[in-house]
């Protein structure tokens, strides 16, 4: 029988992996919170703990890289393109260019924890030339550091909800509450964006 444990197991890491994405090019999903839920996850069975941390940390980096990438290859012109105009501001670019020419690979290492600016960084380094070997060890270092500590936290206090552990239907309930919620605030996202965009 293909219950709900399941159904979760075979739809949680593609669905940590998309939500992380998404989060990283200015959708409305704290970070943060998705690799706390991710070890939390891991601590009831429902995602085995290293491949929790493999999925969010290649989610971070591939959508990171990407970011980079687009950077790279558009510029300054970044601000002109549709798709990132909400994401970067000319005056935010200026801005953020100044900070990146005076802590260069400390900017992309830190700025990664900065929530809000994540995805505004890696542009920024790809716009300003940063070669692709300094932009990966800093941001995968910094990305590593980040699952680790918040998958780590996640496992860590998951494991010590006692009440929960005995009540596995109880948690396959708050997985699907969690994600429910985060359609619909997608959902709600899109359709904004759509409104706006026929303005």
């Amino acid at each position: 029988m293909f219950g709900t444990t399941a159904l979760i197991k075979h739809f949680t890491y593609a669905g940590i992996f998309l939500i992380l994405s998404a989060s990283e090019v200015g959708f409305p999903f704290p970070e943060d919170a998705i690799l706390l839920f991710s070890g939390f996850l891991a601590a009831h069975g429902i995602m085995e703990p290293i491949s929790a941390f493999l999925v969010s940390y290649s989610s971070l980096l591939a959508t990171d890289l990407f970011l980079y990438a687009i950077g790279k290859k558009y510029g300054r012109r970044i601000v002109e393109h549709s798709r990132f105009q909400r994401l970067l501001s000319p005056e935010r670019l200026s801005q953020l260019e100044e900070k990146f020419k005076k802590w260069g690979v400390l900017f992309v290492f830190f700025g990664r924890h900065v929530m809000g600016v994540r995805g505004q960084i890696f542009l920024v380094s790809g716009a300003m030339r940063m070669s692709l070997t300094k932009f990966i060890i800093a941001d995968g270092t910094s990305a590593a550091l980040s699952v680790v500590l918040m998958v780590g936290i996640g496992y860590w206090g998951g494991s010590r909800l006692q009440v929960l552990r005995r009540d596995v239907i109880r948690i396959e309930y708050i997985g699907i509450l969690i994600f429910l919620v985060l359609g619909a605030m997608l959902f709600h996202y899109l359709r904004s964006q759509r409104r706006s965009s026929h303005k």
